[in-house]
């Protein structure tokens, strides 16, 4: 879709891609003023330590920027006096802005330390104390530390310390601040959980949740020394395996009501945005594309892609947020996943909601584990999911999920695409998937024998062999679903006698309608003295068996009353990397 009424507003800048509080307004940035966020947690007063998650890109980083530069009296040398006159945290009053520019505060983030390997992560997480570290040279000229600890500043600055003193180091620097100012500091972390994603996709989870335990315990746990803490990341990592001790902290997660407005742009904000780039007659596209999150009960646009949709200069709709970073980790569960959750996820691209528990202290062993409650809780935090309906029961929260919104719709489409290509790329993909609908099914059966000799792994081949054909039917759902004006997709519909594996039928009726039935061959049924020639024998009256249940069980019952005619019926039945399809036109 082309956006062509952005003219008039060609003068309001907005802030894509800066996350620097002190920069934006510098620079004048047209900014969506979200300090009240400062006001609300000043009111909960009685909480120290606050974790707020949420998906990538929706201002994370910026608020917590925000909050530095609200609560330092300076930020890299300059003065933040004055720097909020404009924002609606000074409408609401002295008692708030009594607290500007009152506090020390340290900020430090943990995006970068993402490795392939636990010694590169723990060499990165000593220079990233020695950054911060390096904002507070002057306390080795305080009066208020001794001879002692001095030097274990320079050690930390210099790199030297042991791992016991770099775990300590944030507990150590919240008393040396305390001492030198007389005021107890605020803590202000963000993306917490990047070194434990990490960790999880490259083997190495166990040693770094104890590098993170030890550095949070020790900070958090009984320490006298700090005034109130803002942890920031994507998941909800269970307070057992990472705040363990941890007392007065409280969570809040997407599925929490609390600070659901700060963080994404709200239904109200959005429509003002409209307004200024004057794109009222948009506002259902805009809505589609990037609308769809729901924080506690507030409805939420992805702020990320409302920038750039606004600035974009083409002036097209378009994904914006998919791309922003790798999605390792969705590959990696699209491809590990259980056939229950691929039977599930099936239905949502379909544009079903699906009911799934969701446990939102999340452990990633449980991952490893393929633990189904674990990888929709995961999908949901990350910003792949949204909840429509919620309630509380024994098992934990049991939550009516969908797909947000079209953004994210494609994310998948190329996840999954991505993953059966393997290395074809998505053009071959995609003239694979075309032979099956123009009713080349000898090319269609070549290419998928090419699939399955390079996409399945000898290892286990009879589980994943099943794996790779529900990924299949998956992918037929997510690549023809983005075709709806041309075709309807069902799956595991009830027509006739029984339910069908897969349809597809076009608007045109002149185009090839098709039916596939799927069937798994028992490996328990052979030998291995078996010989090939005999499996053969099996996979192919398996395939005939399926093209005879579409009959016998009436599926062709739908189509028929639809009055469509060109029909292709397959039989496709599999044993490991074997397979044989039979097709009959009807």
């Amino acid at each position: 879709m082309t956006i062509t009424s952005y003219n008039k507003a060609s003068s309001i800048a907005l802030p894509i891609g800066y996350d620097d509080f002190g920069k934006i307004t510098e620079k004048k940035l047209n900014l969506v003023d979200k300090s009240l966020f400062i006001k609300e947690l000043l009111d909960d007063e009685k909480t120290e330590v606050v974790v707020i998650t949420r998906p990538r890109r929706f201002g994370k980083t910026l608020n917590l920027s925000m909050l530095q530069y609200f609560f330092s009296p300076e930020v890299i040398g300059q003065s933040t006096k004055g720097l909020f006159e404009n924002f609606n945290i000074a409408k609401a009053g002295k008692k708030y802005m009594d607290h500007q520019g009152k506090y020390p505060v340290v900020f430090m983030t943990l995006k970068d330390i993402r490795d392939h390997d636990y010694d590169t992560a723990y060499m990165k997480f000593c220079a990233l104390m020695r950054r911060v570290y390096a904002d507070y040279r002057y306390l080795m000229k305080s009066t208020a530390l001794y001879d002692d600890e001095k030097q274990l500043f320079e050690r930390i600055l210099l790199k030297n310390a042991n791992k016991e003193e770099v775990c300590g180091a944030l507990r150590t620097l919240t008393e040396y601040l305390y001492r030198h100012h007389g005021v107890k500091p605020w803590l202000l972390i963000d993306e917490y959980d990047t070194p434990l994603q990490s960790a999880y996709l490259n083997g190495y989870y166990d040693k770094m949740i104890d590098l993170i335990r030890d550095f949070f315990g020790s900070a958090f746990k009984t320490n006298p020394c700090f005034g109130r803490a803002v942890i920031t990341g994507i998941l909800r990592i269970s307070k057992e395996s990472l705040f363990s001790g941890v007392n007065n902290l409280e969570v809040y997660s997407v599925l929490n009501p609390k600070y659901s407005e700060y963080f994404g742009f709200t239904e109200k904000e959005v429509s003002d945005l409209i307004q200024q780039f004057h794109l009222e007659e948009y506002s259902d596209e805009i809505r589609d594309w990037y609308n769809g999150y729901q924080f506690g009960d507030t409805t939420i646009y992805n702020p990320w892609s409302m920038v750039h949709c606004l600035q974009q200069e083409d002036r097209r709709f378009m994904p914006h947020w998919i791309g922003t970073s790798g999605n390792e980790l969705v590959k990696d569960l699209m491809v590990k996943s259980n056939t229950e959750f691929k039977r599930h996820f099936e239905s949502l691209l379909q544009g079903l909601p699906v009911q799934r528990l969701i446990d939102e202290n999340m452990v990633f062993a449980d991952l490893n584990k393929n633990h189904e409650i674990a990888v929709w809780t995961l999908l949901l935090m990350s910003g792949y999911l949204k909840v429509t309906k919620r309630e509380n029961v024994d098992q934990g929260m049991l939550c009516m999920v969908a797909i947000p919104n079209r953004e994210v719709r494609i994310l998948y489409r190329q996840v999954i695409e991505q993953w059966l290509a393997n290395g074809h790329g998505v053009m071959w993909y995609n003239d694979f998937l075309k032979s099956l609908l123009m009713g080349d099914i000898a090319h269609f059966r070549e290419q998928l024998k090419e699939l399955m000799e390079e996409t399945i792994s000898h290892h286990d081949v009879t589980k994943k062999s099943e794996a790779f054909y529900h990924g299949l039917m998956i992918g037929l759902t997510a690549s023809f679903g983005a075709d709806k004006k041309n075709y309807e997709f069902k799956s595991n519909r009830e027509s006739g006698y029984g339910r069908y594996d897969y349809l597809i039928m076009p608007v045109d009726p002149n185009h090839f309608t098709i039916l596939l039935e799927f069937k798994k061959v028992v490996k328990d049924d052979f030998t291995e003295e078996t010989e090939f020639k005999d499996v053969s024998v099996q996979l192919e009256k398996a395939a005939l068996d399926a093209i005879t249940q579409i009959h016998t069980q009436g599926y062709l019952a739908e189509v028929k009353q639809r009055g469509r005619k060109n029909i292709i019926l397959i039989g496709l039945s599999f044993l490991g990397k074997h397979f044989c399809i039979r097709e009959e036109r009807v």
